[in-house]
């Protein structure tokens, strides 16, 4: 079995060390292949780079078969490893994404270089997982451990590229998770700001500050709501955004356009 390995926090971050070690103690015939950016890259969405080259560099990954840096986006990632490998004879049976540092959860998930890396494999026609630890600062990664291999497995077993898994895992120890949902996408909301200073060239710079609120009253089988009361949540999601019951009343509005 071949695993490509991305991420969004860069090919140097702890988390797709940690997921390395997961996969291969749940999968040790597994070889794993990594592509993931030179920089951190976090919120980059699932933003591709046209119009100029990318790079790729080899990289010394202890615990791959093979791996790259490179200068593109998460997404990039995925689509240029997928097809650099592929010229080598080497064809992944699923795509990981992760150890995000940080949650991925609610809207945070249109802005998220990890969920959005795990979107492009089921894209491009392969299975796909995304990982995140629910904090910036982790130290409890032990939960991981039966986790990854168990998620992945059915991820394979499904075989779907229609959809993938979202999994955020409370940045606790493993005794102290409080059980595993599957959930929804939910709503988060922030207490947001832009804070503002004037450099001496004249120009303004502007830096987004945004702290989660905590949300109340909602339904048990969000994921806001399992981060909140310490649960693993694992939430399907799919490429395909069509509101398909305002599509299927369409005629119902009345719009012209003569």
């Amino acid at each position: 079995m071949n695993i490509l390995l991305v991420n969004d926090d860069g090919i140097m971050a702890e988390g797709i060390h940690q997921l390395a070690g997961f996969l291969k103690k749940g999968f040790p015939e597994a070889r794993l292949y990594v592509c993931a950016p030179d920089q951190q890259r976090s919120a980059a969405g699932h933003g591709i780079t046209v119009r100029k080259p990318l790079y790729l560099q080899t990289f010394a990954f202890a615990q791959a078969q093979q791996a790259y840096t490179c200068s593109g986006t998460p997404a990039d990632c995925v689509k240029a490893g997928l097809q650099v490998f592929k010229r080598e004879g080497i064809h992944m049976d699923l795509v990981c994404s992760g150890i995000n540092m940080g949650s991925n959860l609610g809207n945070d998930i249109l802005y998220s270089g990890t969920v959005s890396a795990a979107l492009e494999g089921i894209v491009c026609g392969v299975p796909s997982v995304a990982f995140s630890v629910c904090s910036h600062e982790p130290k409890h990664y032990e939960a991981f451990e039966p986790l990854i291999p168990s998620v992945c497995r059915c991820a394979l077993a499904q075989g779907s590229t229609r959809w993938m898994f979202n999994v955020n895992v409370p940045d606790l120890p493993a005794k102290e998770i409080c059980g595993m949902r599957f959930t929804k996408m939910g709503l988060r909301e922030y207490d947001e700001n832009f804070a503002f200073a004037q450099q001496e060239d004249g120009r303004y710079r502007y830096e987004y500050l945004g702290k989660e609120r905590w949300m109340t009253g909602l339904p048990e089988d969000n994921d806001v709501r399992a981060f909140q009361e310490n649960c693993i949540s694992i939430t399907p999601l799919q490429r395909d955004l069509t509101e398909h019951e305002i599509a299927a009343k369409a005629e119902e509005f009345n719009i012209s356009w003569k």
